[in-house]
């Protein structure tokens, strides 16, 4: 196979965006639109990928990192100019280079390599990736010779009414013979309206040599979308958004509502799952079979094992177990694990804490910085009191502990294995092991109280 090479055009400001966000940046299933591009290129198989970036090059590198190449198109002198940037990186490189745009977040590895299988296939030099559109106004046609190869691409402003009249457009994404792209591209000029140099004429100056110029027709054209602005954005949103739900539901999972399920595109979801209406599930999340997640929670960088419910709660960055419960109204933060079989009720506050196999906070309890053993009861309103007001402390609670209600354990303090704290205690020192602690004021009655203090009123 010939050499594959990919040109990501990432250097315009997007003004119509009106954000001071750089539009590639923009998020599309929470992640940016040139991430979505660069994934799709990555599943291709490319021996280098070269991304063009101009304003907010320093957001864009650090969102790619050392996943592409790139190049600095220091003025924004059109799309022809913007390749040749990637010249000191490609020219004199034989094989094939496909050039795409950031902001077509929506563009898969399969269409991009049936694009280059077609234009190796037809022995082009430039092949254009098109589609047919009902409504082609403001795109540029596509106009064909007798025998199928591409003429030219019209622009709207330019085009007679017959012209107008065709269906098929031109999507921006094209395949070039590496070598003939950047010599060219030398002769592209700049004498036009816009006073820029414009890729497009490379397909020109092919056909002028007498080289084959084609094109691939894509089916699908919602890939194609291009995003100038929040509309387009909103779009490629709710496009991507049902190309994820549908492809999850294919594999097995059920969605009760998908125009109301958000599932970010690196999510992975066994079989079996049942995902109901409102539920929005992020980042690098993994969600094990025959789990249900509830209306209204929310899901971020976490693994969460089989046969696991959670009902309209918060879960961020943490490692959930199979059979575990969690909620109503529960909030798991950063860096906790729950292992499997525990029970996180209603109103209770998870935070970098572990919980051993069958320990269970069944309501309205905060556990911060905790080491929470197995078969550990902890009662309704308990607290792990983890902050003096400059650092944080660790609470450590042994095996088959037993924390009675409104509890306060202030940390640092160790409960050891099989000890009771009783209902209302603050805990300031270890407990022993099997030992019950009671750590509250004694009881006294005052009888005929009341009495005496209505009389003084």
């Amino acid at each position: 196979m010939a050499n594959r090479n990919a040109v990501v055009l990432a250097a315009g400001k997007g003004s119509r965006m009106k954000s001071q966000l750089y539009k590639v940046l923009h998020p599309v299933c929470g992640k940016a639109m040139v991430q979505h591009v660069l994934d799709q290129l990555h599943q291709v198989g490319l021996n280098q990928i070269v991304t063009i970036v101009g304003h907010g090059a320093e957001s864009v590198q650090e969102q790619l990192g050392d996943q592409t190449q790139y190049a600095i198109q220091s003025e924004q002198l059109g799309t022809g100019h913007a390749v040749q940037m990637a010249s000191s990186a490609l020219e004199g490189e034989e094989g094939t280079t496909v050039v795409v745009c950031g902001d077509t977040p929506l563009l898969t590895a399969d269409t991009i390599s049936q694009l280059m299988d077609e234009h190796e296939a037809q022995n082009a030099k430039v092949t254009v990736l098109t589609t047919d559109v009902d409504q082609p106004s403001g795109y540029g046609r596509i106009v064909r010779q007798a025998n199928g190869q591409v003429e030219k691409i019209v622009e709207e402003k330019d085009a007679t009414d017959a012209e107008k009249a065709i269906t098929e457009i031109n999507t921006g994404t094209y395949c070039f013979d590496n070598a003939l792209l950047f010599e060219a591209l030398k002769q592209v000029s700049n004498d036009n309206a816009q006073g820029e140099y414009y890729l497009p004429d490379v397909l020109e100056i092919a056909n002028q040599r007498g080289e084959t110029v084609a094109a691939y027709q894509t089916a699908n054209v919602n890939e194609t979308v291009g995003v100038n602005d929040r509309v387009a954005l909103a779009n490629a949103e709710k496009l991507m958004k049902q190309r994820i739900n549908d492809q999850h539901m294919r594999e097995g999972v059920t969605l009760i509502d998908p125009d109301q399920t958000y599932i970010g595109p690196d999510v992975t979801i066994g079989t079996d799952v049942t995902i109901e209406p409102g539920v929005h599930i992020h980042g690098d999340t993994a969600i094990g079979s025959f789990s249900h997640i509830g209306a209204h929670s929310t899901i971020t960088d976490a693994t969460i094992g089989e046969n696991t419910v959670i009902r309209q709660s918060v879960v961020t960055d943490s490692q959930v177990g199979s059979n575990v419960q969690i909620g109503p109204f529960a909030h798991i933060r950063p860096d906790s694990t729950l292992a499997e079989g525990v029970k996180v009720g209603n109103f209770v506050e998870v935070k970098k804490t572990s919980m051993a196999e069958g320990s269970k906070a069944s309501h309205l309890s905060y556990l911060g910085d905790a080491e929470i053993g197995q078969d550990v009861n902890v009662g309704c309103g308990s607290i792990t009191v983890n902050y003096d007001g400059q650092s944080k402390h660790k609470t450590v609670i042994g095996d088959d502990a037993f924390i009675g209600c409104n509890s306060n354990l202030v940390a640092p303090v160790t409960i050891e294995q099989g000890a009771y704290v009783a209902a209302g205690s603050t805990i300031t020192k270890n407990v022993p092991e099997k030992a019950l602690s009671i750590a509250r004021s004694r009881q006294e009655n005052k009888e005929g109280y009341v009495d005496r203090l209505n009389k003084r009123s």
